[in-house]
């Protein structure tokens, strides 16, 4: 029978899918044989959630990781449900806190002759998913599997965390990685707070640095979030945005601000059309209008020159400033430029070797 490695988290969106991702990459150039899947489903491509759940129930981020590394789909593991608002409110009002009849396959599955690694990726958090049954602790106790988790670090608070779901996990819990450390604080962390770490009985496989690539947004997502209409360039909205820009400067500032800046987003008044021209000579990868009016042809024209796409909202720059900010480092790695990166950051930071010799 195979082992089963659980990666978790202690909040969402930290990185559990690259850290994947490097893992999948590793087996492969070992020939180690290996399954993978996300019993909770958090996220599906299908345009009415409140509708049956399509069969196989197979999670979006295992698709696009199983379509990167080249995994069978005789190798994908089948979620037992979909972690929702409508799945969790039929439970709610059902007081029904069983796993889903998906989970004797989950079960068979996880017990079977496989000789390989049954790589399982849990829902957001501890404790997401408990409603459904399918919490990270509740499958780690019911599949007596390891837990990697990998975590945020922000400063010496986020050893609370840690610390708790060590309590929780028991003897299923074999270490972390750390993550989204700022790059100047990386050997600070290796060399003085990592073997503090291990006093208290947390054992650490890697570090990795912060990543304004990992964490950055599409032009595309950004359309739907925002629900922006596209004046040009719609053909470009792969464009990957990493940082944030506010055009509400005197337009000798905004040049100066934006040579600083790099893969930007830049936001600014439907009225200011030179701090309009002023963004599209620097690196913005969308420029979005806000407030009354439309675009002079001369925008429209360079904007199509220079292949950025140019955006209009109907909400107020305040408003669309905060939905920006709430995208970057909450979207999912679905782009192959940041599953390339994954790649790297997991070889370059985490020890593999030594995490696969404690399964043992």
């Amino acid at each position: 029978m195979g082992k089963t490695l659980m990666i978790g988290s202690c909040e969402p969106y930290s990185g559990k899918s690259a850290l994947v991702l490097g893992i999948a990459r590793y087996l492969g150039a070992l020939e180690i044989p290996f399954r993978f899947g996300k019993p909770l489903a958090t996220s599906l491509q299908q345009d009415d959630p409140s509708s049956n759940l399509p069969s196989p129930l197979i999670d979006d981020d295992v698709r696009f990781i199983a379509s990167i590394i080249g995994l069978e789909k005789d190798k994908l593991i089948h979620s037992v449900d979909f972690w929702s608002p409508h799945t969790a409110e039929n439970r709610l009002f059902n007081a029904f806190l069983k796993p889903g009849k998906g989970f004797d396959a989950l079960k068979e599955k996880l017990n079977d002759s496989f000789e390989g690694i049954n790589l399982l990726e849990t829902a957001g958090s501890i404790n997401e998913g408990l409603l459904y049954g399918l919490s990270l602790v509740q499958l780690a106790k019911t599949f007596k599997a390891k837990v990697l988790l990998v975590h945020l670090w922000r400063d010496s608070c986020s050893v609370d965390p840690l610390l708790a779901a060590k309590d929780q996990l028991g003897d299923a819990f074999i270490g972390v990685i750390l993550n989204a450390v700022t790059p100047d604080d990386l050997k600070d962390i290796q060399d003085n707070v990592v073997p503090l770490l291990i006093d208290l009985g947390i054992n650490v496989f890697g570090v990795m640095p912060r990543s304004p690539l990992l964490r950055s947004v599409t032009v595309e997502e950004l359309v739907s979030r925002l629900n922006a209409r596209i004046i040009c360039c719609s053909d470009r909205l792969e464009l990957m945005v990493e940082t944030l820009s506010i055009g509400a400067m005197s337009v000798n500032s905004a040049m100066e601000f934006f040579r600083k800046r790099r893969n930007m987003a830049v936001v600014t008044g439907a009225d200011r059309t030179d701090i309009q021209l002023a963004a599209l000579e620097a690196s913005t990868q969308c420029l979005i209008l806000t407030g009354a009016g439309d675009p002079l042809p001369q925008l429209i024209n360079r904007a199509e020159e220079l292949e950025v796409p140019l955006l209009k909202v109907d909400s107020d720059t305040l408003s669309t400033v905060e939905v920006i900010e709430q995208a970057f480092g909450h979207v999912r790695l679905h782009e192959s430029v940041k599953a390339s990166y994954a790649f790297r950051l997991v070889e370059e930071h985490c020890d593999l070797k030594r995490l696969f010799v404690s399964l043992r």
